[in-house]
């Protein structure tokens, strides 16, 4: 499977449109998932194959905002099984301040 889509591709701003935005204007475009952790991505480089979002490594108190090297995460293998990561198909886009906070409060998006 793909981690990126033409359509995410063209939807996704760049890491430098999206420093200008605030929080609250932000939207996550594409919803990553492997085992317990789930990447929230709202923006991507293609040329340096760096994204920026919101990932919850399975604990939602401390899940956080950060760059995520598209490399590294494409090669992780999720145990026992070696499955890779995937991209949830039936994810919208959703505002990212709703993402955090109902990931914060122990919901799930």
């Amino acid at each position: 499977m793909k981690i990126f889509t033409k359509a995410n591709l063209k939807s996704l701003p760049t890491l430098d449109e999206s420093a200008q935005m605030s929080i609250a204007d932000q939207k996550v475009w594409v919803k990553l998932f492997g085992g317990s952790a789930t990447w929230y991505i709202t923006s991507f480089d293609p040329s340096t194959n760096e994204a920026f979002g919101f990932v919850n490594l399975g604990n939602p108190q401390f899940a956080e905002l950060g760059y995520i090297d598209m490399r590294e995460l494409t090669a992780l293998r999720i145990p026992p099984f070696g499955l890779p990561i995937e991209r949830d198909r039936n994810f919208h886009p959703t505002p990212l301040q709703e993402v955090m906070d109902t990931i914060k409060s122990g919901g799930h998006v």
